[in-house]
């Protein structure tokens, strides 16, 4: 829904007064990984990844640290030429030559298809995408506050409160304007049945009661 994603950013600044809390305490990192967005393609049978705005291509190498290049080949094979992905790995020179080097990836945050890619707009400023279907709802997470979208409904903007619990898991509260809303977040595989998009967090939104599942992964403002 990439008219409900540029919502969502054009309403969080709305909420600049709001006071925001955070339980969030960073876990450091045995070895010095990085960021990367962009596109996987495949080339002579080698997974290949272009990074956005960049002219790199870096081989994607399968240590065993995650399911990426399964999960790529399986979206390939569905009939996709070209891929989006967001992940966190560790780079390291080239052993092939007439590449720029290679990445060992040890999370993927979002692997896609279809849909907003490496021109999305307001992705650096996210912190939090959730969303699901049955019926349709998004819901946008950054530093101001959140906005739930939802078919033929008002956009629900509110505050909210983050707690990190145990075991990686996470919880978006809110109780403001007569809604009580809770977002609870496992580090959990998910996939999008109806587009295939694989995301790194299960999602549960309870919204005044009712509760709806769906998928979720951090925005460019957030890696743990």
């Amino acid at each position: 829904m990439p008219t409900a994603r540029i919502l969502i950013f054009a309403l969080l600044p709305l909420f600049a007064g709001c006071q925001l809390f955070s339980v969030y305490q960073a876990e450091p990192s045995a070895r010095p990984q990085q960021r990367l967005q962009g596109e996987l393609h495949l080339e002579q049978s080698q997974l290949l990844l272009r990074p956005c705005g960049e002219q790199r291509q870096l081989a994607v190498v399968n240590d065993g640290s995650s399911d990426l290049t399964r999960e790529a080949g399986a979206l390939l094979a569905d009939g996709n030429e070209r891929l989006f992905v967001d992940l966190l790995g560790t780079l390291e020179a080239s052993r092939q030559e007439g590449l720029d080097g290679e990445v060992h990836p040890s999370l993927v945050y979002r692997l896609q298809g279809e849909g907003p890619g490496c021109n999305e707009p307001g992705f650096e400023r996210l912190l939090l995408r959730a969303g699901g279907h049955e019926p349709d709802w998004t819901l946008g997470v950054g530093e101001p506050g959140l906005v739930l979208l939802r078919p033929s409904q008002e956009p629900l903007a509110l505050p909210y409160l983050e707690e990190r619990l145990p075991e990686g898991r996470l919880n978006i509260s809110s109780e403001a304007n007569g809604q009580r809303l809770e977002l609870w977040l496992a580090p959990q595989r998910c996939v999008d049945e109806m587009t295939g998009t694989v995301q790194h967090l299960s999602a549960e939104l309870r919204l005044n009661g009712e509760v709806q599942r769906g998928c979720a992964s951090f925005g460019g403002a957030r890696s743990r």
